[in-house]
Parts: C-alpha cells; sequence; structure tokens
C-alpha cells in the first residue's frame, strides 16, 4: 500500500508500507473532476499542484493534521494505474484499505455553506437539500467508502464538518435506502447478497465494468478487473465467483435486475404480432426533450394496448441497458397502492414499511432525483379519470394521484386506456391510437395461438372467422382457446357465433388462460366490454343510454338524428365523444357505426 507522509504544513510525499506494519491513517472519499484529478506520475513529476483536485489533497492532509494523523490516502494519486498488476491489487484491496482507516474524509465538492452566517441547526436546514442531493450518493465507489470504515465525517466544499456518519445517519439511510445497521458496521452475515447488490441500484460508474468492480468488497470476493468486458461478462463472472461462497445469489439476469430494476408482471410475449408502426411511433416519443414525457396509448377494450406496451418494455430493456423499467396496474386505487408498495420494497426506499408512510410520495421522490436515473413507468388500464384526479381525502397518501407523477427529464410515463378522454387528460397531445388488425395480421396470430396452425390455412373459414370477430386481438386467442380445448373446426366456431344472442354471450363469456393477462381479472371480450359499458354508465348517462339504442337496431349506418334527444346539444356531442374514446362507434358525418362481434 501506498500513502502520502505529511512533512509539514501543506508537504507531503509518497512511501510505501507494508501490510504488516501499516502506520495509522486518513482515507480520502470523493466524486472525481474530468481532467482535474492529481494522479501518481503528477506526484513523482512534483507537477499537477494547479489543478482543481490538489485542494482536495491539502484538505485530506490538513484535516488528518487536526486529528492527529501522519499519514493519509488519496486513490487518485496512491495508486500507479498505469501499472496493471498495482491496479489490480487495489481495486481488490480498496474496500480492506477503506475499512482499516482510522477515519474517512467525504469531501462534497457540490455542498457549500459559504455564506451561511445562521446557527448550526438552522445551517444544517440550508445545506441539507443540497447534501441529500449530492453527487457522492449517486455514484458506485462512494458505496463501498460508506459502509466499510467504521468512522466516516463529511465536509462541504469550504472544508468545514457538516456531521458524520453517525450524527446523519438518517438522513444518509433516506437517501440511499441501506439499513441503519449496515451503516453501523453490523457483520455482512446480516445481510445475504441479494440485499448488498441492490444498495448498488441506480449508482453509476465511468466505465461500465466497474458497477460491478465496485461490489467485490460487498459480496467479500476477489475477482481481477478486465476493462473493456463489458458489464454483462462482468456480471457473469461475479456471479461464477460468488456462488462458489454462497447459495443465495441467481442467475447474471438477476444481477443485472438488481442493479437495474425491471419490474414488470408478464414475461415477454411470444405470441405478439405486428403493431410495428405502433412500436416505432411510441419509441419516437419516449426520451426526447428536457422534461418527463408522458404518452397514452388508446383503443377498444382487447385491441392489445397492454400487449403493445409490454412490447416496448422489453424493447425498451434491450435499448437502453442502463434505464429502469416499473410497471403499475392502474385498475383501481386497491391494486395501484399495492403495486406502489412492491415497486418501494423492490427499489429498497427507506421509511415504505411504516404505517403511515405515503409510498405513492416516497417512489415519486425517488423517481424525480438524478441519482435515479433513466427510467421508464406504465400504468397499465388507466381508464377512470376520477381516480386520477379526485382528491381522495386529508390522511397521507390521499391527494389527487395525478400530482404522485414524478417528474425527471431522464424519465417517461406510459399509460394505456380504453377512454380517450382519459388518455387526453393524462398525456395530452401524445396519444397514440391501437387501430384493429388488418386481416394478414390477424391471421398471423390466430396461427401462432393454435395448437393445429395448419387450421388457419383454410382460406375461406378463415377469413370469415376473422371478419366475425372483427380483427379483435383478444376475440381471436379467445377464439384460438376454445377451438384448442374442445377440438373444433372453425366452421363449428362460426355457427356458435351464428347462434341465438344468448348463446353467444355465453361464448363470449368463456374463461381462457393467458399469460398476458392479470390473474385476477376475468379475460373474456363479453367480460371486457361488459367493464367498459358499466364505466360509460358510471361517466356519461345519456352515451349508455345510446349504446343501449344502438344495440336494437342495425349496427350499420345509423343516422345521429335517429338517437333520442338529450338535455341539450352539449351533452348530445360528449354522449358520442364518449362512446367514440371508448372506440364503440366509428363516427362519420351524421352517421354512426357500431363496433360488433358475431
Amino acid at each position: 500500500m501506498r500513502l502520502l507522509e505529511i512533512k509539514g504544513p501543506g508537504e507531503f510525499s509518497l512511501v510505501q508500507v507494508s501490510s504488516h506494519t501499516t502506520p495509522s491513517y486518513a482515507i480520502l472519499s470523493h466524486t472525481w473532476t474530468d481532467g482535474q484529478e492529481v494522479t501518481y506520475q503528477d506526484l513523482v513529476n512534483g507537477t499537477g499542484n494547479s489543478k482543481s483536485g490538489y485542494d482536495k489533497i491539502k484538505f485530506c492532509g490538513e484535516q488528518a493534521t487536526r486529528d492527529g494523523l501522519r499519514y493519509f490516502w488519496v486513490d487518485t494519486c496512491c495508486i500507479d494505474k498505469s501499472d496493471t498488476d498495482e491496479l489490480i491489487t487495489a481495486i481488490n484491496s480498496m474496500f480492506r484499505w477503506y475499512r482499516n482507516a482510522k477515519k474517512c474524509y467525504v469531501y462534497l465538492a457540490d455542498v457549500t455553506i459559504l455564506g451561511y452566517d445562521a446557527d448550526v441547526q438552522a445551517r444544517q436546514y440550508l445545506w441539507e437539500a443540497a447534501f441529500r442531493d449530492s453527487r457522492w450518493f449517486s455514484r458506485g465507489w462512494t458505496l463501498q467508502e460508506l459502509i466499510a470504515p467504521s468512522m466516516v465525517e463529511f465536509f462541504s466544499k469550504e472544508g468545514k464538518q457538516l456531521g458524520d456518519k453517525q450524527s446523519l445517519e438518517k438522513s444518509i439511510q433516506e437517501i440511499t435506502g441501506i439499513p441503519i445497521q449496515a451503516l453501523r458496521g453490523n457483520p455482512f452475515s446480516n445481510f445475504n447478497i441479494d440485499e448488498r447488490i441492490r444498495w448498488a441500484a441506480r449508482r453509476q460508474t465511468t466505465k461500465e465494468e466497474d458497477i460491478v468492480y465496485c461490489l467485490l468488497g460487498l459480496c467479500e470476493v476477489s475477482m481481477p478487473p478486465i476493462y473493456g468486458e463489458g458489464k454483462e461478462v462482468a456480471l457473469k463472472r461475479l456471479q461464477m465467483t460468488v456462488k462458489g461462497f454462497s447459495n443465495s445469489i441467481g442467475e447474471p439476469q438477476d444481477l443485472e435486475e438488481k442493479l437495474v430494476p425491471f419490474i414488470v408482471p408478464f414475461d415477454r410475449n411470444p405470441n405478439f404480432t405486428g403493431r410495428g408502426t405502433q412500436l416505432a411511433q411510441l419509441e419516437g416519443k419516449l426520451f426526447v426533450g428536457e422534461q418527463t414525457t408522458k404518452v397514452a396509448i388508446t383503443g377498444l377494450g382487447g385491441v392489445g394496448k397492454t400487449q403493445l406496451v409490454l412490447a416496448l418494455v422489453y424493447r425498451i430493456r434491450e435499448k437502453y441497458r442502463n434505464c429502469s423499467v416499473i410497471w403499475i396496474p392502474a385498475t383501481n386505487m386497491e391494486s395501484l397502492h399495492q403495486a406502489y408498495l412492491d415497486v418501494a420494497r423492490r427499489l429498497s426506499i427507506a421509511g415504505c414499511e411504516e404505517e403511515k408512510a405515503d409510498v405513492k410520495k416516497l417512489v415519486q421522490v425517488y423517481l424525480s432525483k438524478e441519482s435515479a436515473g433513466q427510467w421508464l413507468l406504465v400504468f397499465d388500464n388507466a381508464d377512470e379519470i376520477d381516480m386520477w384526479i379526485a382528491k381522495a381525502g386529508s390522511e397521507p397518501g390521499s391527494g389527487r394521484l395525478i400530482e404522485y407523477l414524478p417528474r425527471s427529464d431522464q424519465g417517461c410515463i406510459v399509460f394505456t386506456s380504453r377512454d380517450r378522454k382519459t388518455a387526453v387528460k393524462l398525456a395530452h397531445q401524445n396519444i397514440v391510437e391501437v387501430p384493429e388488425m388488418d386481416e394478414g395480421v390477424a391471421t398471423q396470430l390466430l396461427q401462432k395461438c393454435l395448437v393445429n396452425p395448419g387450421l388457419a390455412t383454410s382460406g375461406s373459414d378463415t377469413k370469415d372467422l376473422l371478419e366475425e370477430l372483427t380483427y379483435l386481438p383478444l376475440a381471436i386467442i379467445q377464439a384460438a382457446a376454445y377451438i384448442n380445448e374442445n377440438g373444433i373446426t372453425f366452421a363449428d366456431y362460426l355457427l356458435l357465433l351464428a347462434d341465438q344472442e344468448e348463446e353467444v354471450i355465453d361464448l363470449l363469456s368463456e374463461e381462457f388462460e393467458d399469460d398476458g393477462r392479470y390473474h385476477n381479472i376475468k379475460n373474456p371480450v363479453a367480460t371486457t366490454w361488459l367493464v367498459s359499458f358499466e364505466q360509460i354508465r358510471h361517466r356519461d348517462p345519456l352515451a349508455a343510454d345510446y349504446l343501449s339504442f344502438m344495440c336494437c337496431i342495425d349496427s350499420k349506418d345509423i343516422p345521429q338524428a335517429l338517437l333520442p334527444p338529450g338535455p341539450s346539444r352539449k351533452k348530445e356531442i360528449e354522449a358520442i365523444g364518449t362512446l367514440n374514446a371508448y372506440s364503440f362507434i366509428l363516427n362519420g358525418p351524421q352517421i354512426l357505426l357500431l363496433t360488433s362481434i358475431g
């Protein structure tokens, strides 16, 4: 190990020390500034005094002197990074070096107390916001520099002490999500490998492999760094190394998920078909501009909105490897609250388990920070506008749901909604409509869902079946499930669709297994449309009356003049707009076309 020995005020020199006779020393923790750090070569050659990083070295030496220490260590200049063997040794020894230090000084270049003349308590209130947002808490290597030493002291840009790990532990725990027991130095055996890796979630490193290498000390293993191997390969090597010591660690992709959360309730859908235009539209709207992007996907119930956004999130995962993805079912407040709590737990957000915790607020604050990095947040089935804009009460967590949406120029929010009016209120002009499938794509989907894909080669029956199902993906999947289970032909199913109305409703109410839909929500087309009808009846009774009226007459070419008069022309326009927003009708000049199956 190489240390800096203090020779006098502002004077120090490099000395090599043995691991058996290492003197007491202080150690510096800080964030680097490109081109401004004093290197080993700078010290050897007597250069680097003009770099801004030299002030940090001087600060560390002066503070060590005040603490009665003669030696100190700074990573920028005490490691000869041009020596590969020395660099490998240093990376694998770093945790131990920080743990063995008498004191660790954290120098926060982005926290200032200059001009704050108030008393100590008032001063802390003024700098604490900057402390919480400090870049130091977002870097990968500083994680072990926080946990390993027993004594960690925090200093402002001016070199004034702000507190130590003990006095600031509540704030540190809230910022990092690291348990108090870990901050207090409890044995690592109290925390499994998964927990320790989660502490590094959303931290960043300049070199992608370093987000893995900075975990070596926390995982209590050694592994030679190989820069250029990439994060994924480094994760695989870490997984293999750790597995020799522990069975608690999962596959490499599990490790990556802990570092970059992917909280999605469904696997990739192998039967997803078509929708290339809509996927391209969505991708083109995400991660553009300097504010949170909000996009809404809308269309008829059963048209495939959830499957479209599911395909999108898996594309995003492949395209943006450091993008967190969070999926929240917004069917009702109960499911939404539970999803928020699950997300807070997965993100290790401090305080989420407290009885009166406002979990939605905690998640909002977490994602709004720069340290959260890039993220995509999905709200699926955001159909009820009242749920988003109505205030639930005066208790914590009872504010308007729309006010809990996080804001970050690194974040995007995607809603799915069967109601275009709700979609517009949530995402304004950023709307992606999901139309009905064309015959070719619908045929491909049908083939993918059949046990015997050859059934779909009989041209006329296939065409007739898809026409009867109005090319609706949910209806196609439901029909294929029924055909598979009962071993019937397309012609047999068409006869069932031509049966009495009660029989058709019974057929369209058949439950079926679908891994891409929520288990606690009924799948059938009839149920899906009934939910839409109940939402319409609750929100716009005149629209529900119009829909009931149109179901009793010819479904094609219905003159608007034929509809019963409403209380006002405005109410009539809004009622037709509601039915159009739910895709139950196609609205032409004075003529309406009712969507139907069978």
